[in-house]
């Protein structure tokens, strides 16, 4: 079974993996894909914002990108996002499952399904995560000693630019926990294309306006987060699945 890891900030390759380029062309665009060696054939990457992290999360090809996990026969895929915290449910540092989002985004190519040619589909997301992938998620991070909280509300901006202390006020009073932009963009469309996707938010820093100061964590804390997920996706990716109780 193949399984895909998409990164975010911060994650750029997987450790102790060699991986080949590959170009795949989708109708929305050509997607650089890496693909894991020997072992790993099955493993694919997308580094959402380049290896260079040069693309801004309101320009990511992002309907390409999942179109392209599903041109490979993907069906199961580890996202992982960078965080602001807005609630002490993860804080900088810290771990959290996404068990809900809020897309807060505009103007962003965000449906395969815009009617026409295209059709039109209206795809359920009540449970936009899968619940199977979610719990072995937990399961592994739980073996290893890793804490990640069990789950949490993202909030999606457009960006690039950081919020607003009134705006991340208004973020926590709608219920987010953590604050990101690429979210919510990725796993709607993820959904439509019928992937089973799960997400983990690993904060970077406090929200603006949470604490006196807009203080960011380390690279190396950064790098050595990048390491725990990316040895947990591994495993839970390639698991043998069982039922799955998730709508995808």
């Amino acid at each position: 079974m193949k399984g895909a890891i998409l990164g975010g900030t911060g994650v750029y390759s997987i450790k102790g993996i060699d991986t080949v380029e590959e170009k795949i062309e989708t109708k929305f665009g050509i997607v650089t894909v890496r693909r894991g060696k020997e072992k790993w054939n099955d493993l694919y990457f997308i580094s959402r914002h380049g290896g260079d992290h040069s693309v801004p999360p309101h320009r990511i090809n992002y309907r390409a990108n999942v179109r392209a996990l599903t041109l490979l026969g993907i069906e199961r895929v580890f996202a992982i996002y960078a965080v602001g915290s807005i609630t002490e449910l993860v804080p900088p540092g810290g771990f959290g499952l996404v068990s809900q989002f809020i897309d807060f985004t505009s103007g962003r190519e965000n449906t395969f399904y815009n009617g026409g040619e295209s059709g039109l589909k209206h795809t359920p997301m009540d449970e936009p995560y899968c619940r199977d992938l979610g719990n072995k998620i937990l399961a592994a991070a739980e073996k290893r000693g890793f804490p990640i909280a069990g789950s949490g509300t993202y909030l999606c901006t457009n960006g690039p630019r950081l919020e607003t202390p009134a705006e991340i006020n208004m973020y926590k009073l709608f219920g987010a926990d953590y604050v990101g932009m690429t979210g919510a963009t990725e796993t709607a469309l993820a959904r439509e294309d019928g992937i089973h996707i799960a997400a983990v938010a690993y904060s970077i820093n406090w929200a603006a306006g949470i604490k006196k100061n807009l203080e960011f964590i380390s690279d190396n804390e950064i790098e050595n987060a990048k390491n725990k997920l990316t040895d947990i996706a591994l495993e839970v990716l390639f698991d043998q699945p069982g039922p799955c109780s998730c709508k995808g």
